[in-house]
């Protein structure tokens, strides 16, 4: 094993590394920065999106100088870390001591004794989200939540609090939304330091809503705080929901929505075992004959294209087993063998399916999900097949708004609405689980977007996407993330779609239904949506601000009470955060047209009265985004030509732009809107408020794609293929990790 220069050893164990950032020839920048393992106050991202610290070499007399980069020092373990021949800069993975100083150094190239240096504090952060992700209590309900340093040995732990957002600060005792006890870290030089808390619901829940467990790593004063929250919501149905009960192996017959995946979705390095992915065991389906089958993402019983045709799909997923394939220990069911799948690579395929032949009596036959049924004695949700009575088993068509609920792996059993339809959009696709190998980027058509707070994360790709009001399948949920504000962002393969294309795959007239029970309701569980709330928050510019005004006094011209308009007010929009908007006091029994924008400002109208307005008592602030009206199918079909005719040109041209739809306009409900999903590394600096005089409605978050890393693969941190590696019990050894360095989950 290498080990760093006796100088820097000393200094990452307290020591002090002086930065000479400049010389008479060039200078690097920055001179000294602070960063944890996450990169969090990293300042750019590279190739593939992840956060990167970016340095930068400039001439005494102006212009770029080449430079050759070098990093030393770092953990005595974990390494220094690593740099491109471009300076991007990435941290170790992990860390065995609370605090450890990287020295970069840059070389000029035309003569290397010419040199500036930049110092790296590097502090351990967090290796993946809380567990739970999410939850759900009752008054007096209680939960244990955990969360992972990356870093073994060292005292640094985390801190916890209570608070009404998640990013807000602690709420004060007795506040209303419950209690945290003390908080108990566990430290080893042979584990990731864990720490956990037990938050417990208030005595009375009056009304449903969320409270957020907020973590932060403690940290030296000059590193950046890094930050994740867990939703707990506090709901007056007394239900209990913990998504870690869809993590576990089941001793008898599984249930779906819970963990699962290919047993061969690893990366290897030789013959260690680096990481490994997983998904959501979604549903049951049938085909004519009456054989049943196992449906799922390709992406996650067929490795996006890249497994074979009898593969074993066991349960929980590898993720959930530290990484160990059948074969190499316990703690994995067989559950089917992969059968066959639509081929990501095919251009005549539009969904990412995969199915599998059901193991004998190892899956509920009665297609049995996890907490899609009713509330029991316990507060616990009941298991529930999908609703099928109303379709025969063929699925339910998507409708804008519809109020849909999946049970995943990850997020266990949530709800948010459809706010997408006929949607295109292009996703990445990578052979390995670390995605450092791009396979194909894939468009489809014709899908369907939904959103919700804490609604998806990572790892519940594969789930069945229902109707929450009687469980007819609507989709197959396959990719998603966090949008700029925080909502959980997801893609559906419509649910009739996956069947006729698994149907017309099969051939020979075979034909596939959903196998279930009666149409039923679900416990919807809705930690809400706050894509109006923090469109809200966002700041003006400057600049803004002064177009803003420049617009009012024209605005000030359509003020007629006579014909329902009574008033104007500066706002801010909802379809475009950042942007601000005009507010347009409309008498809500006239309902007058109002244009979707005055002197290029975007306009939101706002049905009152005349009296709220004359006496400065009409809202300043849209409709929640539950509360939004129905959108009329004459204004919905029209958007859709609109988009069908823009949408392939648009995203041709601007490959920012990854996916375009049709939705329903935030700053004006009764109209519909051209849905934009655009990449948040890429903003174009002009974004049309309208096309074709359709309204435009942007959403701002990063590419989609099926695999999310939690931590950087490192060096054999779990198995050795076929031969177990040899113990080194006189030193911290990755191989002995309780805890997988890196792992992936599939969305």
């Amino acid at each position: 094993m290498l080990f760093a220069p006796a100088l820097l050893l000393i200094a990452g164990c307290g020591g002090i590394v002086t930065a000479h950032p400049s010389n008479d020839a060039f200078s690097i920048t920055p001179g000294t920065a602070a960063v944890d393992t996450n990169c969090t106050g990293c300042n750019a991202v590279n190739a593939q999106g992840r956060a990167v610290q970016q340095f930068t070499a400039t001439l005494t007399g102006g212009g770029a100088a080449e430079v050759l980069w070098t990093v030393t020092g770092g953990d005595r373990i974990g390494g220094a870390g690593s740099m491109t021949a471009d300076g991007l800069y990435t941290p170790p993975s992990y860390l065995t001591a609370d605090r450890v100083q990287v020295l970069v150094t840059a070389a000029l190239a035309s003569d290397p004794t010419l040199t500036a240096t930049a110092v790296l504090n590097i502090t351990p952060g967090f290796l993946q989200p809380l567990t739970p992700e999410n939850a759900a209590l009752g008054a007096n309900g209680s939960v244990t939540l955990s969360g992972i340093l990356a870093e073994a040995g060292g005292n640094t732990g985390i801190e916890f609090a209570l608070s009404r957002t998640a990013n807000g600060g602690s709420e004060s005792a007795g506040s209303g939304i419950g209690a945290l006890s003390a908080t108990n870290c566990q430290h080893s030089t042979q584990a990731f330091t864990t720490c956990s808390v037990t938050y417990t619901a208030p005595a009375s829940v009056p009304a449903t809503a969320a409270a957020y467990v907020v973590a932060t790593v403690e940290s030296f004063a000059s590193a950046p705080a890094a930050r994740i929250a867990a939703p707990v919501l506090l709901n007056t149905a007394g239900v209990s929901s913990n998504p870690a009960s869809h993590q576990v192996q089941f001793p008898t017959t599984v249930l779906l929505g819970s963990s699962g995946g290919n047993n061969g979705d690893y990366d290897l390095k030789g013959n260690h075992v680096l990481d490994c992915c997983g998904g959501t065991l979604g549903s049951l389906i049938q085909d004519s004959t009456g054989r049943n089958y196992l449906l799922g993402n390709n992406h996650v019983l067929a490795r996006s294209d890249h497994a074979n045709v009898g593969d074993a799909i066991v349960q929980p997923g590898l993720i959930d087993n530290n990484c160990s394939p059948l074969g190499t220990g316990s703690g994995l069911t067989p559950v089917a063998t992969l059968t066959g799948w639509l081929p990501l690579s095919a251009k005549s395929t539009n969904a990412d399916a995969a199915i599998a032949l059901v193991t004998s009596r190892a899956i509920d036959t009665a297609g049995n999900i996890l907490e899609l049924g009713s509330r029991q004695t316990d507060g616990t949700l009941a298991a529930a097949p999908p609703g099928v009575s109303s379709t025969g088993g063929k699925g339910e068509a998507p409708a804008l708004a519809l109020r849909v609920a999946k049970s995943g792996r990850t997020s266990g059993l949530t709800c948010g609405a459809v706010t997408a339809l006929d949607l295109d959009v292009t996703v990445d696709y990578y052979e390995d689980c670390a995605e450092t190998r791009p396979y194909l980027t894939k468009t489809f058509t014709h899908q369907m977007g939904l959103s919700g707070n804490a609604f998806s994360d990572a790892g519940d790709s594969g789930s069945l996407v229902v109707d929450a009001t009687n469980a007819e399948p609507v989709g197959l949920f396959f990719a998603g993330g966090l949008d700029s504000a925080g909502v959980s962002q997801g893609v559906a393969n419509p649910a009739t779609e996956v069947l006729n294309e698994l149907g017309a795959q099969a051939g020979g007239g075979l034909s596939y239904s959903f196998v279930g029970t009666a149409d039923h309701p679900v416990s919807c569980l809705s930690y809400g949506d706050s894509t109006i709330a923090g469109a809200q928050e966002h700041s003006l510019s400057a600049a803004e601000n002064a177009r803003l005004q420049q617009a009012m006094g024209e605005a000030r011209g359509l003020v007629n009470p006579s014909a329902g308009i009574l008033g104007i007010a500066a706002g801010k929009s909802g379809d475009r955060p950042g942007e601000a908007a005009i507010l347009v006091y409309v008498d809500g029994n006239l309902n007058p047209a109002i244009p979707a924008t005055i002197d290029g400002i975007r306009t939101l109208p706002i049905a009152t009265n005349a009296y709220a307005v004359a006496f400065g008592q009409a809202p300043h602030s849209p409709l929640h985004s539950a509360a939004l009206p129905s959108l009329s199918s004459f204004a919905l079909n029209q958007a859709i030509a609109v988009k069908q005719q823009t949408a392939h040109d648009l995203m041709r041209r601007n490959p920012a732009f990854f996916a375009v739809g049709v939705g329903q306009s935030l700053d004006n409900p009764r109209e519909a809107a051209l849905v934009v999903y655009v990449d948040r590394k890429r903003v174009p600096a002009s974004l049309p408020a309208t096309v074709q005089g359709l309204r435009t409605r942007y959403i701002f978050m990063d590419r989609l794609h099926v695999t999310r890393s939690y931590a950087t693969p490192v060096q054999s941190t779990l198995h050795c293929m076929p031969h177990p590696a040899q113990s080194q019990p006189d030193r911290f050894d990755p191989l002995h990790m309780l805890r997988p360095l890196g792992f992936q989950f599939e969305d």
